[in-house]
């Protein structure tokens, strides 16, 4: 079988697919939550890398569980409540933990489908552009669950609480331009540019100072759960860290010389 996950570096950009076009990539096999979460570790030790991409092999982005086996009980899907339990918190619960934690600008490029947990991991990313053949639904209560990775958190916080409640209590699909008038997506393209405008936006984001990138995503991380000042206090010690930088030193000369910077992580 191939690898459920492929990793493309280009640059400081790197492309995460998931490579299961044949399932329509789902995410709840022990295969692809090992190869997501390693690759999150990879990505937060490299400091070369300032923005990833998340797209989908096919003509899904990602079909979320697998049916099947929740149909035959196997795997994640088998089991005593006990069992049931843990496997969610050892296995699908692992890619959101990963996901929220990635330092580094996430990017979700939705070539097309994405349903349930799938759904759930482009909410994960920070940006969301989709394709015109992109159709989204918090299906879970069409097969008789509840959101098990964090959909119920996420969601909300990328289209509103009743915007939330209406897709995951129907369960029923919207289509990509439904998606973007109710913020959920940031853009809509033809399905043949889609990777052309990830990139693009990955682009204008990875030409800035890499630290000031990754400590910007982090306080507007924590800023969901923080009291005001607590994030004054976390921003205040993180300024004092980049002032000191010298791609801070850089950024500033070449907005003094009207030239481009040149950002190296330092």
């Amino acid at each position: 079988m191939s690898e459920p996950l492929l990793i493309e570096q280009q640059d400081a950009i790197v492309t995460l697919t998931l490579n299961r076009p044949e399932l329509r990539n789902p995410i709840s096999e022990d295969d692809m939550i090992d190869a997501l979460e390693s690759a999150v570790v990879r990505i937060n030790r490299d400091s070369s890398v300032r923005v990833v991409i998340v797209t989908g092999a096919g003509s899904a982005f990602s079909s979320g569980g697998n049916v099947k086996h929740m149909r035959d009980r196997q795997g994640m899907f088998g089991g005593t409540p006990a069992q049931l339990r843990d496997g969610y918190r050892q296995g699908i619960q692992r890619i959101p933990l990963a996901l929220y934690h990635i330092e580094t600008p996430a990017i979700a490029a939705i070539n097309g489908p994405a349903i349930g947990a799938g759904c759930d991991l482009a909410m994960m990313c920070d940006i969301r552009i989709a394709s015109e053949k992109a159709v989204f639904a918090e299906s879970f209560v069409k097969v008789g669950i509840i959101p098990g990775d964090g959909g119920a958190w996420f969601l909300p916080r990328a289209v509103g609480l009743s915007r939330a409640c209406e897709m995951a209590f129907t369960g029923e699909p919207i289509d990509a331009q439904t998606a973007l008038s109710w913020g959920l997506v940031s853009q809509v393209v033809p399905a043949e540019q889609l990777l052309d405008a990830a990139k693009q936006m990955a682009m204008r984001i990875a030409v800035n100072p890499p630290q000031a990138l990754r400590m910007t995503k982090k306080l507007i991380r924590e800023g969901q759960h923080l009291r005001l000042d607590s994030l004054l206090e976390m921003s205040a010690a993180m300024q004092a860290l980049v002032h000191h930088t010298r791609d801070h030193q850089e950024a500033v000369a070449a907005l003094l010389e009207k030239r481009t910077g040149h950002f190296t992580g330092e």
